[in-house]
């Protein structure tokens, strides 16, 4: 956090199976299986780029399972519904933190995967989640910045070990009362 490529709005990839996309991602893969992540952008390793990867756990995916390792390039989110829900979320970029942020819980994912083919899937939970992130990243947002109560803002050591009970969140996006 810090560094401006973060604060940018990403440039749109112009050949999505071009050679270098491929060692960028490649790259990335290796980035993220050290940093133990589910989730990279191309602008936290400094290239302004409209490229991530992702992948779901099995331990995290609930009703939808695991999603394998997953690269999207020139993605676009648009939500499902008005659906929002809190939920916990760190950031390789903002290492030691997490917090409660509110997200669209369904959302349509359009873009191309690695070998340059459309995507094209609804998508919710976790995974939506994920996704909805590491496009923020791709528009210069980082997850404080969508935070609506910073009392949900911590140490992961701390919120770990204090867990705060996560308020419920009304259809227009305010926490319920």
């Amino acid at each position: 956090m810090g560094h401006p490529v973060l604060l940018d709005h990403a440039v749109e990839v112009a050949e999505p199976d071009g050679p270098e996309i491929a060692e960028l991602i490649r790259n990335m893969v290796e980035t993220l299986e050290d940093a133990g992540g589910v989730g990279l952008a191309a602008p936290q390793v400094f290239t302004s780029l409209r490229l991530f990867i992702y992948e779901v756990p099995e331990i995290r995916g609930g009703d939808t399972g695991a999603v394998p390792l997953t690269a999207v390039i020139n993605p676009i989110v648009t939500p499902l519904d008005d659906e929002i829900e809190l939920g916990w979320e760190g950031c390789l970029s903002i290492p030691g933190l997490r917090a409660a942020v509110p997200r669209y819980r369904n959302i349509r994912l359009t873009g191309f995967d690695a070998a340059g083919k459309p995507i094209d899937q609804s998508i919710s939970g976790f995974q939506a989640r994920v996704v909805q992130h590491e496009t923020d990243h791709l528009n210069g947002v980082l997850y404080p910045m969508r935070m609506s109560d910073f009392r949900y803002f911590g140490f992961n050591e701390e919120t770990l070990r204090y867990p705060l009970p996560l308020p419920e969140i009304s259809l227009a996006g305010e926490p319920a009362l």
